[in-house]
């Protein structure tokens, strides 16, 4: 079934209120969600500038219609019902540390093809979403629900972390540290509790281990310790809570404030014994009328039990059927930036352009920190969502001989990558 729009006809005003009664915000966004998000930062520029031309208009005559929009899509979003949809990307890129690469200027391929479910039956609710690769197929997350209304929502399955940056710590396609690190877009196995109450919003999470409940499966969409090499760790039994403040809710410049924290155990295969992990983080979430303004710091630490002779510095993690080393204790920082275009351009819906950076600080001295930055821009035309980077990494894994773990690659390295999909 193939998502259509019934808001053709509306006026701006009429489609940001029925944005709003679809209780839409930045935080249920998705991957692909990002569109909708900066559409309605889109029309509330747009609301603006039709204010000032309609000087002297009946203010009360626009509220009223606004408020029928609402009140119609309101009944409408009351229906039950299931949304299937799905995308498919492909992806282009040159790398300029790779010789075949640069010779041949570049490759092309299939990124993925997808399908999603998301929809309630009552108070029921469900999302899941699948994946295929060239090399893998998997599950990228799968719950179910149920909305107890005013007390909160309860998600039970494969459901996404409640850690740091949500949705997503980056606005590019190649996200940033966090992610690599396992402290960004993770999902795993469990239950999770979420709740507003006013300005604030809570959510906690127990998981019982990582999305596939096998540590030895790399075919993965999140990067997680994985049983693989001479120090088999797998994480169990993991706490999370993450608390946010919203300022200014409603206004043209917003302020989320949040704080995050987790612990869990990390279970070595061939010793039998159980070590613990922990990692904590503030962030600040700023959106001021175009712009968008992200900023992240935290800490995490692991401590296995390795086999005598096994060095605890590093950590194995695994995703996307490969595997890397990543420093057992460290610091990370994000600091993102974004801004969207005002586009008067036919058939472009949005124009978005970021500069996003963040840094892993490890605690060895042997240890070379690492670094990503991507300067880009994502481009919404309809269906298709597309996004041109510049990457650049240093020290950093897919990139030449960078490492999240030791003394790897000293060198900036740059990827140029383009991301164009379609989704329905």
């Amino acid at each position: 079934m193939t998502r259509t729009s019934s808001t053709s006809g509306i006026s701006v005003i009429g489609r940001l209120a029925i944005l709003l009664a679809l209780g839409y915000s930045p935080a249920q966004a998705s991957p692909e969600t990002d569109a909708l998000r900066l559409e309605l930062e889109e029309l509330k520029q747009r609301i603006n500038e039709l204010e000032e031309r309609l000087t002297g208009a009946d203010q009360s005559s626009l509220d009223a219609k606004a408020s029928a929009a609402t009140d119609e899509v309101t009944a409408e979003a009351a229906v039950d019902g299931f949304d299937v949809g799905g995308a498919l990307r492909f992806n282009y890129v040159w790398r300029d540390f790779d010789e075949s690469a640069d010779t041949k200027r570049g490759d092309i391929g299939l990124d993925l093809f997808r399908l999603n479910i998301d929809g309630q039956s009552d108070n029921i609710l469900l999302s899941a979403e699948y994946r295929f690769y060239t090399y893998m197929n998997t599950i990228h997350h799968g719950w179910i629900g149920y909305d107890f209304g005013d007390a909160g929502q309860i998600q039970g399955g494969i459901t996404q972390v409640p850690f740091g940056l949500l949705p997503y710590a980056a606005h590019n396609f190649w996200f940033g540290v966090p992610y690599y690190i396992g402290l960004g877009d993770d999902y795993d196995t469990g239950v999770k509790y979420l709740a507003d109450f006013g300005a604030w919003n809570l959510q906690l999470a127990g998981f019982k281990n990582a999305e596939l409940g096998d540590a030895s499966n790399l075919d993965r969409y999140s990067y997680d310790p994985v049983a693989s090499g001479d120090a088999r760790n797998e994480q169990t039994n993991t706490v999370n809570a993450r608390l946010v403040y919203n300022l200014e809710q409603g206004s043209d410049c917003s302020h989320e404030l949040g704080g995050s924290g987790m612990w869990g155990q990390l279970y070595n295969r061939d010793t039998d014994n159980n070590g613990d992990y922990w990692a904590a983080a503030v962030h600040i979430d700023s959106r001021c009328g175009r712009w968008n303004l992200q900023l992240e710091g935290g800490r995490y630490a692991y401590d296995p039990r390795n086999p005598a002779g096994i060095s605890s510095d590093s950590i194995t993690f695994g995703a996307f059927g490969g595997v890397h080393e990543v420093a057992a204790d460290g610091n990370f920082g994000v600091f993102n930036i974004a801004y969207n275009l005002p586009v008067r351009w036919p058939g472009v819906n949005l124009l978005t352009c970021y500069n996003d950076f963040s840094v892993l600080d490890k605690d060895p001295d042997n240890f070379d920190n690492s670094y990503l930055n991507t300067t880009g821009c994502a481009i919404g035309a309809g269906p298709t969502f597309t996004y041109i980077d510049i990457i650049r990494g240093k020290n950093m894994i897919f990139f030449g001989d960078g490492s999240l773990a030791g003394a790897g690659d000293n060198s900036w390295e740059t990827r140029y990558n383009i991301n164009v999909g379609y989704y329905w």
